[in-house]
C-alpha cells in the first residue's frame, strides 16, 4: 500500500485496520498485565496462542491492544532515520521516523513497521514471515507499559524457588541464560531469560519477567540432560568435536521450550525479588567466589544490569526521557541482596549457591 501522505500514527494504523481488519483476537496476562493481540489471520493468531501458551487467559479487560496486519511492506513516504549498531555490531537494521503521536520503526531486511503511541500498537507488513518479530513487539509493548509506571529495566534473567525470586546478570558472555537453565534442572520457575522490569513493593522489589522462550547456544543445549535432545543428532557429534572456546562463541542458537524442556507450570512473570547475582567471573579463573556486596559502594557491579530501553520505548513522561542513572539503579537494588560470583565459571557451584539463597535467604557459609 502507498501511503504518502501519513503525519499520525493514529491515521497510519487506522487505514490498515480498515483495509487489513485485525478481528482475531488473543488474550494473553503477563503477569498481571492484560494484552490483546488482534490478528488479521487466523494462522498468526494461532502461532501466538502457541508461542505464548503459558499466557493464554479466557477474560480480562485488556491493559495493551495490539493489532498486527498481514500485508506487504508499505511505502509510507516517512523520513526516517536509521540507528546505528550496537557495539561491536556493523549491520544496520533498523530505521525509525517520530510523528506527533508516536514513532513508526521500520525493519531493513523484512520491510515490517511498527507503530507505536499514545495507545496505538500496531505490526504492518509480512507477518506471518516475520512472526518471531510479532512477538518481539508484543513484549515490548509490555515492557514499555511496565517502565512507564516507575520500573527500571534490567539485562537479566529471572528464577524463583522456596518463595524467593533471584536475578541473574552478568558482563558480556558470562552465562547468565547458561545458569538460569542449570537452576531450572534443579527444580527452580522460570521468570525470564534477558530482561526484567524491578519495581518497588514496600520494602522490597517485585520483578516483572518477559514472555520470551530461551535461545540458547550449543554448548549450553549439549551439557544440559533437559536441553541436549534439542540439537540434532548429527549436529551434536560436530559440535562435541568443537574446541570448548569455539563451541562457546558459536553463532548458532536454538529454542529451549520451558514446557517442553521442563514442564508445564514453570514459567511465571511476575514475583518477588530478594536478591541479584552478578556473575563477574572468567575462564580459567581460578575458584569460584562469592560474596554479599553494597550497591551503593559496587556501581562497577552495575553496569552488568542496567539497560538502555532503546527504539521501542516512548516515556510517557517526558522527564523520563533521559532514563534512570547509576544512582537510580544503586537505590532501587539496595533494597535486595546484591551477590557477585567471581573467579572462575562453575555452573554448578554457583547454581548449589543461588539453591542455598532461595532456600534460606542466605549465602552458604563454605562459600563466604
Amino acid at each position: 500500500m502507498m501511503l504518502t501522505d501519513v503525519t499520525s500514527c493514529k491515521e497510519l494504523v487506522a487505514r490498515f485496520r480498515e483495509s487489513v481488519p485485525a478481528d482475531k483476537g488473543l488474550l494473553l496476562d503477563f503477569g498481571g498485565c492484560v494484552v490483546q493481540a488482534l490478528c488479521s489471520t487466523d494462522t498468526l493468531r494461532d502461532e501466538l496462542a502457541a508461542y505464548f501458551k503459558e499466557f493464554v487467559t479466557p477474560s480480562g479487560s485488556p491493559d495493551i491492544v495490539v493489532s498486527a496486519h498481514e500485508a506487504d511492506p508499505p511505502e509510507t513516504g516517512l523520513d526516517f532515520s536509521v540507528k546505528q549498531p550496537d557495539s561491536g555490531k556493523t549491520k544496520i537494521k533498523e530505521e525509525w521516523a517520530d510523528l506527533e503521536d508516536g514513532r513508526v520503526v521500520r525493519k531493513r531486511l523484512t520491510g515490517m513497521h511498527f507503530v507505536f503511541g499514545q495507545g496505538e500498537n500496531a505490526t504492518i507488513g509480512p507477518c506471518l514471515a516475520n512472526s518471531n518479530q510479532v512477538i518481539n513487539f508484543i513484549n515490548n509493548r509490555f515492557i514499555e507499559w511496565k517502565l512507564n509506571l516507575g520500573g527500571l529495566l534490567g539485562h537479566a534473567a529471572g528464577v524463583a524457588h522456596h518463595g524467593r525470586g533471584i536475578s541473574l546478570a552478568g558482563f558480556s558472555g558470562a552465562g547468565k541464560s547458561t545458569l538460569a537453565l542449570h537452576l531450572m534442572s534443579r527444580g527452580t520457575t522460570f521468570i525470564s531469560n534477558d530482561r526484567v522490569m524491578v519495581e518497588q513493593n514496600g520494602n522490597g522489589l517485585t520483578m516483572f519477567g518477559v514472555a520470551k522462550q530461551p535461545r540458547i547456544n550449543p554448548g549450553t543445549a549439549l551439557h544440559n540432560p533437559d536441553l541436549c535432545n534439542i540439537v540434532e543428532p548429527d549436529m551434536r557429534r560436530d559440535f562435541l568435536a568443537m574446541p570448548p572456546e569455539e563451541l562457546w562463541r558459536l553463532e548458532h542458537k536454538y529454542d529451549a521450550l520451558i514446557d517442553e524442556c521442563y514442564g508445564p507450570g514453570r514459567f511465571m512473570l511476575r514475583h518477588t525479588m530478594n536478591a541479584l547475582v552478578i556473575l563477574n567471573w572468567t575462564r580459567g579463573g581460578g575458584s569460584m567466589k562469592v560474596s554479599m556486596v553494597d550497591p551503593l559502594e559496587r556501581a562497577d557491579l552495575l553496569a552488568a544490569f542496567m539497560k538502555d530501553t532503546g527504539l521501542f520505548y516512548l516515556p510517557a513522561d517526558p522527564e523520563r526521557a533521559k532514563g534512570p542513572d547509576v544512582g537510580d539503579y544503586a537505590r532501587m537494588l539496595g533494597r535486595a541482596d546484591l551477590i557477585e560470583i567471581s573467579g572462575g565459571i562453575d555452573f554448578e557451584g554457583a547454581s548449589t549457591v543461588c539453591l542455598h539463597y532461595m532456600a534460606t535467604g542466605e549465602l552458604p557459609e563454605n562459600q563466604l
